[in-house]
């Protein structure tokens, strides 16, 4: 009788294993599969963009993959860390010399997210969709006073006077803002020459309109931004024009789409909801819109 029921739990521990492993695949498998005929690779950019990893990899599988006659990048992001923000558009940009590239502005495309649609032959937004804030911006919080209340003493030991510029520890000296200013300026700098090289247009021009400020899809046009406004239908019929395909080629999504589970509990998503607002927290430049919510 032990042995047998010693054989049934095994069983039992195999099956329930096996189940959990199909489960489980089951949840990772989110994509819409591979290509069963040439079509259209369409790149999902969504939210703040701290990490380009999972964007790149995409782009990579994207160029590798000669099923692939054209590419929508489908942006819903108020822009991110400067460093991502460069680093997807530059991968867009190579992408670029082999397929076509379109794309296509949701809701939100603004400072880093109209950053990485630069890198797209042509662009589309909604008349409403919010792009434009061609800015970059960090924040630093001053907890001297917090400190002093609470009667808490810092010692900080450094090896050069601007190593912890913008120390939340202490008011912020007229050296240090001048220092972290230069910072800024010189991104922004990086910023707009981006977009007067890619868009075409006059570096005066660019700049005019380029103090941060967020702008809709329709006036996008009217600057240049913008090539024309139109939805994702609109981004994809073009792309599959320009990629010589028929019009019902097939569009996949990229990065694959993982169960809402997955998302929940992996470490990446973790990151995410922690640093929701992450010019809040000093660490980095951002070309970012919309800090403040």
């Amino acid at each position: 009788m032990n042995h047998f029921l010693k054989t049934f739990l095994c069983v039992l521990v195999v099956l329930f294993a096996v189940s959990v492993g199909l489960g489980i695949g089951v949840l990772v498998s989110g994509g819409t599969g591979d290509f069963d005929r040439p079509g259209v690779a369409v790149v999902n950019v969504e939210g703040v963009m701290l990490d380009s990893a999972p964007y790149l990899e995409s782009l990579r599988r994207i160029r590798a993959d000669d099923s692939v006659k054209a590419v929508v990048v489908r942006i819903n992001s108020p822009g991110g860390a400067v460093a991502a923000s460069q680093e997807i558009y530059e991968e867009i940009r190579r992408l670029g010399e082999d397929v076509p590239v379109v794309a296509s502005m949701g809701t939100v495309a603004a400072s880093g997210g109209y950053y990485v649609a630069c890198a797209a032959a042509r662009i589309y937004a909604n008349p409403g969709t919010v792009t434009g804030s061609i800015g970059v911006i960090a924040q630093f919080a001053n907890y001297e006073q917090l400190l002093e209340w609470a009667r808490i003493d810092v010692e900080v030991i450094k090896s050069g006077r601007m190593k912890d510029a913008g120390s939340p520890l202490r008011e912020m000296p007229e050296e240090e803002r001048a220092y972290l200013q230069g910072l800024m300026d010189e991104v922004h700098e990086q910023f707009k020459e981006t977009v007067a090289v890619a868009r075409g247009l006059d570096r005066e021009r660019v700049a005019s309109f380029s103090d941060g400020r967020i702008v809709t899809g329709a006036t996008a046009v009217g600057l240049g931004l913008v090539d024309g406004t139109g939805t994702l239908e609109t981004a994809l019929a073009e792309a599959r024009r320009l990629g010589g395909l028929e019009d019902d080629a097939p569009a996949v999504e990229y990065p694959e789409k993982r169960h809402p589970l997955l998302e929940l509990v992996s470490p990446e998503s973790s990151a995410r909801r922690l640093f929701a607002s992450p010019a809040r927290t000093g660490f980095g430049l951002f070309y970012l819109a919309g800090v403040s919510h």
